[in-house]
């Protein structure tokens, strides 16, 4: 089992490693080629690497995050730089640690400047490091009762699952960007905004839940999408087919991660999920424009509503196909691992600091 860890950082360390290569590629050469046609035939060898780099990894804590970043994020964001747009094309063009960080990693800078804090706000920036602690030590205890899944009721499972995706998902990425904030001063955009507040389908996808993925589908599908709609099916039905075409292209892109951590073949469940989202997001907009934008629902309603329409839906569509494949035992299982992997490297055994 050791070897295997190994390995995986090993190889792990080389994808990462080839991944920065092409980026200073792309900044001092592929930057200097005309935008369009020309600039994407000289990206599409990276995307290639970027599709295919991480099916070399195994393990889930290892490859979840590389898919993510590079078959996903990192491709969408080299699409848009091919057409001199996004947050890889920027005047004046960014330096190259800033664009290999931006294109590596889930990270989005604030287009405002920031106002320095005042003395009395030192407290208020104290608050953030007490949610993560809090939310660190809650993920603990989840997968600490995930370990005895055969004895809590499959619906408390599915509710231990969802809590497990938000927070996971939220620590990865925002532990990501503290080397970022550190190293480059960067004032970032937040990439979760407490999804568990939202008040609708719109707020929870749109302006709360995982913003990385809304910031780079708004550019590649959902502004082009409505644009031809707007030509073609007029402006009454352009709005919901470009909300459509993002959530379709969300659905399959997730998809695709799920086929990189199981390599089982896709149900498309999780598709069927997204597309329900996206529907009933569509229907949501044009109810509020019928209504000139008057719910009529306090938010002690509207919200244990829509975390609870996400969280049932995800639990019909969206977990059943990594169940089935083993992916939650597996993930679960890595945790011990990775726990014993540290702790044989670190420079002090705790063994030793037992008089």
């Amino acid at each position: 089992m050791k070897y295997i860890m190994d390995r995986e950082i090993q190889i792990f360390t080389e994808i990462w490693l080839t991944a920065i290569v092409t980026l200073i590629f792309c900044h001092q050469i592929a930057a200097r080629i005309p935008s369009g046609a020309a600039r994407l035939l000289s990206l599409l060898p990276i995307i290639y690497l970027f599709t295919t780099l991480p099916l070399r990894l195994s393990s889930f804590h290892l490859a979840a995050p590389t898919i993510f970043y590079l078959v996903w994020l990192g491709n969408f964001k080299l699409l848009l730089f091919s057409f001199n747009q996004g947050p890889l094309s920027t005047s004046p063009p960014l330096s190259l640690l800033h664009f290999i960080s931006i294109a590596l990693l889930p990270i989005k800078t604030k287009q405002t400047p920031i106002s320095p804090k005042p003395p009395s706000s030192d407290k208020k920036a104290f608050h953030p490091i007490i949610i993560f602690l809090l939310k660190f030590c809650l993920i603990a205890v989840i997968i600490s009762l995930e370990k005895y899944r055969e004895f809590i009721h499959p619906y408390l499972i599915l509710a231990l699952y969802c809590c497990h995706a938000y927070l996971g998902a939220e620590l990865v990425l925002a532990v990501t960007a503290v080397p970022v904030r550190a190293v480059l001063g960067l004032e970032l955009e937040p990439q979760f905004d407490e999804p568990y507040l939202a008040t609708s389908l719109q707020d929870f996808w749109g302006r709360r839940w995982n913003l990385m993925v809304t910031s780079i589908l708004r550019p590649t599908v959902y502004d082009p999408v409505r644009r031809v709609s707007t030509r073609i099916l007029g402006r009454r039905w352009a709005l919901p087919a470009a909300v459509m075409a993002t959530f379709v292209v969300s659905g399959l892109m997730h998809e695709v991660f799920y086929y990189y951590v199981t390599r089982v073949a896709p149900t498309w469940e999780v598709t069927w999920f997204f597309v329900l989202h996206g529907f009933c997001v569509a229907v949501e907009v044009g109810v509020k424009k019928a209504w000139c934008g008057c719910w009529g629902l306090r938010p002690a309603v509207s919200r244990p509503l829509t975390v609870g329409f996400v969280a049932v839906t995800g639990g019909w569509l969206y977990f059943p196909q990594g169940i089935r494949s083993g992916l939650d035992v597996k993930a679960i299982n890595e945790y011990s691992i990775l726990v014993g992997f540290i702790r044989d490297r670190l420079p002090v055994n705790a063994s030793s600091l037992v008089l």
